[in-house]
């Protein structure tokens, strides 16, 4: 059975590179343009792993992370930030909301692909 990643963007030009890369490696997407959307769609359906931003409106990535990490359906789930930022206390503050690992745009296709496969076990 394949994975189910949710991605959270609010540009929709990454989403859809990011949708692109994990479909033809088999996987289904749901996305999402901001943390609350992607909240609400992350508890309304059983999802693999999470693709996050940092940086978006209204629920921003370390937001989203500590208000999903609260609900039980997030247990197990992995969580990777997807953003332009590489700053230490921004990654260590994202670790203590509960991400699973950081990847640094631009991204490489193969990258992303070799992140997923090995916190969802794909």
């Amino acid at each position: 059975m394949s994975k189910t990643i949710l991605t959270i963007d609010d540009s929709a030009s990454i989403r859809q590179m990011v949708a692109m890369t994990l479909s033809s490696a088999g996987l289904n997407v749901i996305e999402a343009a901001n943390g609350a959307e992607g909240y609400d769609k992350a508890i309304a359906q059983h999802v693999d792993a999470v693709i996050t931003d940092l940086n978006m409106p209204v629920l921003n990535g370390i937001e989203f992370i500590r208000k999903y990490r609260q609900h039980p359906a997030s247990k197990g789930v992995p969580i990777v930030l997807l953003t332009t930022e590489s700053d230490d206390d921004l990654k260590r503050q994202a670790k203590e909301a509960g991400a699973t690992g950081w990847i640094v745009k631009p991204f490489k296709q193969d990258q992303l692909l070799a992140v997923i496969k090995k916190v969802t076990g794909a």
